[in-house]
């Protein structure tokens, strides 16, 4: 079996989206770019995604490093997610997609 390391393509690029490439994983980013979240929170947020692509979103950023999981031990039991220090350094690439966005949106008013 391969390792983490091996399964990362040579292609920058191509690396980037593997990690943050679904319509799902930029929204989050986006949204936690604001602040931490609560799972429900994210899931009424993000109109359109069921709980488990959230579920499978969130377990995969977090094995990649890109977000933390933090629950707390209250009751009821509380687990906020917030990006790493990692998922921190994507806020340049967000903010470029939106400039663009926004510049786009211009262009075809």
């Amino acid at each position: 079996m391969k390792t983490k390391a091996e399964l990362i393509p040579e292609c920058p690029v191509a690396a980037t989206v593997q990690l943050i490439g679904s319509k799902w994983k930029l929204l989050i980013i986006r949204n936690l770019l604001t602040r931490p979240w609560r799972f429900n929170e994210l899931h009424k947020d993000l109109e359109g995604i069921s709980q488990k692509v959230l579920t499978d979103n969130l377990r995969q950023m977090e094995a990649d490093g890109l977000i933390t999981r933090t629950v707390y031990a209250e009751v009821p039991p509380r687990v906020e997610y917030a990006l790493s220090e990692l998922g921190a350094t994507l806020k340049p690439i967000l903010d470029a997609m939106m400039a663009w966005g926004e510049s786009y949106k211009k262009i075809t008013e």
